[in-house]
């Protein structure tokens, strides 16, 4: 709303004009960061909830809207008591909604996030090699990011080697490659504010004939899904054209999880593209398509790309190989 990046704030949105609280910490941070006229910087002076008062003592309310999904029960509690008279309404996904569509200038920032990523896997694959831990390849991928100008990761990054690859959000271990193995990589960057998200299979050596069956499976439904994705289709359609191609292989019990999700300011956000999903995709939203196969004590495979719906058809951001790469 604002462009405010700092971890700490509270925005109180009027009909005049928006007023953005912060501590000490973040008050130059505020000043430099937030748009031309786009709200008024206050510094707090006793604490957020008090001066926020203190504010609407100035104005006469009857409501006030709040982010259900952010504040916690003992801060609304705190709250109730000291706007007595005030009623707090329960408010959610409004600012989400309208980051449902991005700008142009989000969707380049999200490009060059992408670009950033992609960059990454072409290094990290020199990097690669049986004997590394699962950690140490994380590390890699996180400082090769930074180096090629990320802000930070957009995310924990993942990577999970053998029978680890088949927990769809493992976390990095000192687990050491070995030959044969699978290794699944998840990891996205952030520029500028805006997030990417990715992820890419290799194996160590050649792989036998299931490793290479259930990745060409998964493949298939990736890329069938894709190949679907148009502006006002249902999410849970687009869901379903990789999930089914999925369960006819006999792998339903092994897909569990959305085929995608939103990014923008964060790596998790609107639409859902899951089986129960009701939204529809719009152009200009960016998203996630990402089918997986995961089996216990053998491994997973999960291939994502990241993609901006424009009028005639998605465009792919993610531009690294889909191909299973061999080690």
């Amino acid at each position: 709303m604002t462009n405010f990046s700092g971890s700490v704030g509270l925005l109180l949105v009027t009909l005049g004009n928006p007023i953005l609280l912060v501590d000490f910490r973040y008050l130059e941070q505020a000043k430099r960061e937030t748009k031309q006229n786009c709200c008024e910087v206050k510094l707090v002076t006793n604490s957020f909830f008090d001066d926020l008062t203190a504010i609407l003592s100035k104005f006469v309310f009857k409501k006030i809207g709040f982010e259900s999904e952010y504040l916690t029960y003992a801060k609304y509690k705190y709250l109730a008591e000291i706007l007595q008279g005030i009623r707090l309404i329960s408010v959610q996904n409004s600012v989400e909604i309208i980051r449902l569509i991005k700008d142009e200038d989000e969707i380049k920032k999200i490009s060059e996030a992408a670009h950033i990523a992609d960059r990454v896997f072409e290094k990290i694959l020199d990097f690669i090699k049986p004997g590394l831990t699962e950690i140490e390849i994380a590390a890699e991928i996180e400082y090769l990011m930074r180096k090629f100008g990320a802000e930070k990761a957009s995310f924990d990054t993942i990577v999970a080697s053998g029978s680890n690859s088949a927990m769809p959000h493992a976390k990095s271990t000192g687990k050491k490659l070995e030959a044969g193995d699978f290794v699944k990589m998840d990891f996205g960057a952030m520029y500028q504010g805006y997030c990417s998200d990715m992820t890419r299979m290799v194996v160590l050596g050649s792989p036998d004939k299931k490793k290479r069956e259930i990745y060409n499976l998964v493949l298939r439904a990736q890329k069938t899904a894709l190949n679907k994705v148009k502006e006002g289709l249902c999410c849970r359609e687009v869901d379903s054209i990789a999930r089914d191609i999925i369960s006819e292989a006999g792998y339903a019990d092994n897909f569990g999880h959305n085929l995608g999700h939103g990014v923008g300011l964060e790596v998790h956000e609107l639409p859902t593209i899951g089986p129960k999903s009701n939204d529809f995709l719009q152009s200009k939203m960016v998203f996630t398509i990402e089918p997986g196969v995961y089996i216990e004590g053998f491994g997973g495979v999960r291939i994502e790309d990241l993609v901006v719906l424009r009028d005639d058809g998605p465009e792919v951001l993610t531009k690294s190989p889909k191909e299973l790469v061999e080690l």
